[in-house]
C-alpha cells in the first residue's frame, strides 16, 4: 500500500465519519422531538430520555452508515477531483481502477466496523435503552441478565429465559411466594403467548406444589395464566427483527420452525442483518463513477443531493421488494440480495465505461 493509497483511504474514512455525525445529529433532532412528547409519564423525565438517546446511538450509527459512505464518498471524491488531485493521480500512473481499489479499502474497514457495531454493540444497547425507558413509564420493576428477563406481579416472581416478539417468549419459570414470602408455587412453561388483556397461553407447563405435606406436581399441555405484564413490557428487551443479530434471528427462527409457525419473515431479516454491512461497499463504489467520470466542477450542494437522492431511493427499493418478497412467499435470500445486486451491477455498468 503505497502513500496516495493511505491518503485516499484516509480522506475517506474522514469523509464517512464526519457524514455519519451529520446524519445521526439530525435524526437524533427528531428522536428527541418524540421523546419529549413522552415526557412526564410515570417518571419518564428529561434526565430518562438523554440516556435513553446515549444508548440509541450504536443503532443509528449502523442504519446510517451506508448512507453515510455514499455521502462522505461523494463529498471527498469530488472535492479531489474539483482541486484536480484526482487527475494528477492518474496523469502519475494511477488508473481509475487503483483509485476505485482504495475506496474499496477503506468501505473494508467500514464494514467491519459496521458489522461488529450492529451484531455485538447495537442490540445489546438498544435492548437497555428499551428497558430504560419502560421503567420509567410504567414503574414495573424489570431487570435484565444475561440469562433472561425478571420481573414481578404481586406475589409471583417470573424468570423468562428467551423472549421473542409479538408475545411470544420460551422457558418461563413462575415462582409463587405466600404472605410469608414462603414458596408455596413453581410454575414452568415451555413457551407462553399473549393472548389478550392480562391473558397468556401457557403451554408445556410443570407446577410443583410445595406444603407441609410435601411437595404435589403436575403436569399440562396447556393453561391459561392472568399477570397484569403485557407484551408491551415483555417487548422492552426485544428489537424488531430487522435491527435483531443474527444469533438471537437464528434462534427465533429455529423456534418458530420448531413450532411450525411462518418464519419468512425473520429469515429475511437474517439475511438482510447478514448482507446490510455490505451494502456499505456497494454505496462506494456507486459513487465512484459519478465523481469520477462527471464530477469535476460540481459543487457541494448538488453533490449531497445527488448522495440523498441515491440512499433514499435504495431504502424505498428495498423496503419495497422485502415486503413484496413475504406477500408472495419469495426466498428470503433472493429477497435479501436483489436490490444491492441490481444496484452493484449497475454500478459496475457505469465503472466499465469509465475505462
Amino acid at each position: 500500500m503505497n502513500v496516495l493509497d493511505r491518503y485516499i483511504i484516509k480522506e475517506v474514512l474522514k469523509g464517512t465519519f464526519i457524514a455519519l455525525i451529520m446524519l445521526y445529529a439530525l435524526f437524533n433532532l427528531f428522536s428527541l422531538k418524540d421523546e419529549l412528547s413522552n415526557r412526564g409519564v410515570g417518571d419518564y423525565d428529561l434526565e430518562h430520555i438523554l440516556m435513553y438517546l446515549g444508548l440509541m446511538i450504536p443503532h443509528y450509527l449502523y442504519e446510517l452508515m451506508p448512507s453515510a459512505a455514499l455521502l462522505g464518498s461523494l463529498f471527498v471524491l469530488g472535492s479531489m477531483a474539483n482541486h484536480r488531485e484526482l487527475m494528477a493521480m492518474r496523469v502519475s500512473g494511477v488508473s481509475i481502477f487503483g483509485i476505485i481499489r482504495s475506496v474499496m479499502f477503506a468501505g473494508l474497514i467500514l464494514v467491519t466496523f459496521s458489522f461488529l457495531i450492529g451484531e455485538f454493540v447495537g442490540p445489546e444497547s438498544e435492548k437497555k435503552a428499551k428497558i430504560l425507558r419502560s421503567v420509567a413509564k410504567t414503574r414495573m420493576p424489570v431487570a435484565r441478565t444475561i440469562q433472561g428477563l425478571w420481573l414481578r406481579d404481586g406475589n409471583q416472581f417470573i424468570y423468562i429465559r428467551d423472549i421473542y416478539t409479538e408475545g411470544d417468549m420460551a422457558n418461563i419459570y413462575i415462582y409463587e411466594l405466600d404472605d410469608e414470602r414462603h414458596l408455596q408455587k413453581l410454575s414452568y412453561a415451555k413457551r407462553g403467548r399473549y393472548i389478550d388483556k392480562e391473558r397468556w397461553l401457557l403451554s408445556g407447563v410443570l407446577t410443583s406444589v410445595i406444603s407441609a405435606q410435601g411437595v404435589k406436581r403436575a403436569q399440562m399441555d396447556e393453561t391459561i395464566w392472568s399477570s397484569v405484564i403485557d407484551p408491551g413490557v415483555v417487548d422492552v428487551v426485544v428489537v424488531d427483527p430487522e435491527n435483531m443479530s443474527l444469533s438471537d434471528l437464528s434462534k427465533y427462527i429455529g423456534f418458530l420452525q420448531e413450532n411450525k409457525q411462518d418464519s419468512a419473515k425473520y429469515e429475511l431479516a437474517f439475511w438482510a442483518r447478514l448482507i446490510n454491512p455490505f451494502i456499505t461497499l456497494v454505496m462506494l463504489l456507486v459513487s465512484a463513477p459519478f465523481v469520477v467520470g462527471v464530477g469535476r466542477g460540481i459543487s457541494l450542494g448538488p453533490r449531497m443531493m445527488l448522495g440523498i437522492l441515491i440512499g433514499m431511493s435504495f431504502n424505498i427499493i428495498d423496503n419495497a421488494v422485502g415486503q413484496m418478497g413475504i406477500v408472495y412467499g419469495l426466498n428470503p435470500l433472493f429477497v435479501a440480495v436483489l436490490p444491492s445486486s441490481i444496484i452493484l451491477l449497475g454500478a459496475l455498468y457505469a465503472i466499465g465505461r469509465l475505462r
